[in-house]
């Protein structure tokens, strides 16, 4: 079957996945944009520039508003016959409700995070995906990043033996698009829920949840030590902030020691993905690709074979939540919190 696409929201991320869907599309998946929703007459007109702190490409015109409804009301969208999957890329505390909504309406759901700013709050979208039986995925781009797979499996697989340390480091400038929003920790619950949530969530994949955790700095800046039981590794670390001065460049990285391995990868450096070993260091063949592409490719593909359990599901994303829950009050009173 050929997926049918809605998009609510078409700011940076609905952009994004609007040329996720498009790229997914020309390279055989089967989907095709029928209808899309945002309250800016001009992105209605499929008219919008690029943001974000990576480069996805978006160009002026971004679809054919002669071939693609387009609306500024999420309900006519998801009462819409010609829509089978909603990609929900609009402000954090909309997220649930909007989820919720289309789990009603029988649509599958692709919705970006986080989905709530507490593991509470996404708690109740967690019981209507399973009671729907519907795709209710969470949009987490690192797990479906090539190096980021690369290294998911290689862990998975023992393939150069048990975890030693891991550190993940993610570091920005303030987000220079919707300002009031990510400026607002209130909505936007700052570089901790929007932008360290990639390694968190990625920490528990690669390691499973910890047994208590420690973080220092701030919603704008954190660092956290991970910490693991006698048999796990005893050094996990990720850091995560969007408080630095305007011009500075995007990071983002991993270095994870394994037994008989060291993995090393960089955002943009060439090449990005090194194995370290027996005194060599090589690179590893990854395969071309963003996340944004490969999570659009999956949660069409779960739909298409008329599945709706993806890889990543609404469970995660509420124990990623609860790990955040833990981090934040780790912040907030100076001590380790267990989980």
């Amino acid at each position: 079957m050929t997926v049918r696409v809605g998009i609510i929201g078409l700011g940076a991320m609905g952009r994004t996945h609007l040329l996720a869907y498009e790229a997914a599309r020309a390279t055989g998946s089967p989907c095709v944009i029928t209808a899309v929703c945002d309250r800016s007459p001009e992105r209605l007109a499929g008219r919008v520039s690029a943001s974000g702190n990576i480069d996805t490409g978006a160009r002026e015109q971004i679809f054919d508003p002669n071939t693609v409804f387009a609306t500024d009301n999420s309900s006519d969208l998801l009462r819409r016959t010609d829509v089978d999957l909603v990609s929900i890329c609009t402000r954090t505390d909309t997220h649930v409700a909007l989820a919720m909504e289309a789990l009603r309406q029988g649509k599958h759901v692709l919705v970006e995070k986080p989905i709530g700013l507490t593991a509470a709050s996404v708690a109740p979208l967690v019981t209507a995906a399973a009671a729907a039986r519907r795709l209710c995925m969470p949009a987490m781009c690192m797990r479906f990043w090539p190096a980021w797979t690369w290294l998911l499996e290689a862990v998975q697989q023992s393939r150069y033996g048990r975890v030693v340390s891991a550190t993940f480091s993610r570091l920005a400038s303030p987000p220079a698009w919707s300002q009031a929003f990510y400026s607002n920790h209130a909505l936007s619950g700052g570089a901790l829920f929007d932008l360290h949530i990639h390694d968190a969530d990625f920490v528990r994949a690669l390691l499973g949840d910890p047994t208590s955790v420690v973080s220092t700095g701030d919603l704008d800046h954190v660092t956290t030590l991970y910490r693991y039981g006698a048999s796990g590794p005893k050094h996990v670390v990720a850091e995560g902030g969007w408080n630095h001065t305007s011009g500075f460049a995007f990071r983002m990285r991993f270095v994870v020691v394994m037994e008989h391995a060291t993995a090393d990868f960089e955002f943009g450096r060439t090449p990005e993905l090194l194995l370290c070993a027996q005194g060599r260091s090589e690179p590893v063949e990854i395969p071309l690709g963003k996340g944004y592409d490969g999570e659009v490719r999956h949660a069409v593909e779960v739909v298409a074979a008329g599945g709706h359990r993806a890889s990543i599901n609404m469970e995660d994303s509420w124990g990623t939540a609860r790990l955040l829950d833990a981090e934040y009050e780790s912040l907030k009173t100076g001590t380790a919190v267990n989980l």
